[in-house]
């Protein structure tokens, strides 16, 4: 592929007169022209809803939605493409899981566990249906470096009549990567059901589902240059297939009396409703993108970036980066300046035409954890630049001199 960058239209703006450097690619990336131009299309010459019509519009719709699924399924090696259900976003995808699994499975005094990494949407949706149903929930501690503490977790998988762990893959605000797989063993060695949070590992990362032996896998098409308001989750077609529904609606029943409903076959159990049309089927412009690039030059881009920004952070005096080593996290430098609010640096670098990220990052547990209220976080994706590392740590430096 050509000039990665050119493919991005927002990558040409200007920012308080400077030319753009974004590095807020956790929080969501940038669209590429393929994706904001199916967009249009959908809208402009094919509106129309799905799964219900027999009119060329509908059928026409039918398929490219579907389509995406497929691409879907293939992306992350599902057994079935029934197993891939679409949702408005990650979040949305945990909350189906907490209370149609829940529903299903727990009871008074079950246990659930989830790490001090977790994003608040794999926190509160386990509150919620825990309060409602009398389960418990058990934090998997980490290190001073944030990492899961793997001997406490065997320990509390041995102690307590765990039902279900969910965790993330990589950690949004530090960029832990996991030992997902080695995870998922020792839970699925005591019955344990795993959830796994994919949403900042699938868009940088081959993420095979069967390999791993993830029941549940939930990720946002927005985090990895599709629209937002689209998500999906994975689940193993006979969990789905035992869960009851999360929501009701159209499209999700077989037969409806007033005084019972019988339900539709997967996915569309799950998928109540008039779904996010345009942005699946622009997703799948997103998810070809990803393919023609690969995950091998993405990753290895990234690498490059994390390795150099890393490096050159390290070099500024009373800054600190959370986390582990570079080789174990994934394109996230979060950091700390001794007596400097993060929020005054963002607003500095801001004015530079720098966009980065600051605060607790939905992650409010993990920031008491590593004794800080707030962190800088700079976040990388395949349209970055080593030259945009190298302007980002000068203005850095500018900034902290006029502070």
């Amino acid at each position: 592929m050509h000039n990665i960058g050119s493919e991005f239209p927002n990558l040409g703006i200007n920012v308080h007169g400077k030319p753009l450097v974004y590095f807020d690619n956790a929080a969501t990336t940038l669209k590429p022209k393929a994706v904001i131009e199916r967009l249009a299309q959908y809208y402009s010459f094919e509106n129309a809803n799905i799964h219900r019509g027999v009119h060329f519009l509908s059928e026409q719709g039918t398929q490219n939605f579907e389509t995406t699924r497929d691409l879907c399924q293939e992306l992350i090696n599902a057994k079935s493409r029934h197993e891939i259900i679409f949702t408005k976003g990650t979040t949305e995808a945990i909350n189906l899981i907490a209370h149609s699994l829940g529903r299903y499975l727990l009871k008074k005094d079950d246990v659930i566990l989830i790490s001090t990494l977790e994003h608040h949407s794999n926190i509160v949706p386990w509150q919620l249906i825990s309060e409602i149903l009398g389960a418990k929930i058990v934090e998997i501690p980490i290190t001073d470096e944030a990492e899961i503490n793997l001997e406490i977790f065997a320990k509390l998988l041995s102690d307590h009549p765990v039902k279900i762990v969910s965790t993330n893959h990589i950690s949004n605000a530090v960029g832990t990567i996991n030992p997902i797989k080695k995870m998922i063993k020792m839970a699925h060695d005591k019955g344990a059901i795993f959830v796994v949070d994919g949403a900042q590992s699938v868009p940088h990362m081959k993420v095979d589902v069967q390999d791993l032996d993830c029941d549940f896998l939930a990720f946002s098409a927005h985090k990895m240059f599709g629209p937002t308001g689209v998500g999906v989750l994975y689940g193993k077609e006979k969990l789905l297939e035992a869960m009851p529904p999360y929501q009701g609606g159209g499209d999700m029943i077989d037969r409806v009396t007033i005084a019972k409903t019988t339900y539709n076959v997967l996915p569309h159990k799950f998928e109540a409703g008039t779904p996010i049309i345009a942005g699946v089927i622009a997703f799948a412009e997103a998810i070809k993108f990803i393919n023609q690039i690969g995950f091998d030059k993405i990753s290895s881009i990234e690498n490059s970036l994390l390795k150099l920004a890393d490096t050159e952070l390290r070099k500024i005096p009373n800054l600190k980066i959370l986390g582990p080593e570079v080789a174990r996290r994934s394109g996230v430098a979060s950091f700390v300046i001794k007596d400097i609010h993060p929020h005054d640096l963002g607003t500095l670098l801001d004015q530079q035409g720098i966009a980065i990220r600051t605060g607790h990052h939905c992650t409010q547990p993990l920031m008491s954890r590593m004794q800080v209220t707030a962190t800088a976080r700079a976040s990388f994706a395949l349209y970055n630049t080593e030259s945009e590392i190298h302007f980002f740590i000068q203005a850095l430096k500018k900034s902290l001199e006029l502070l």
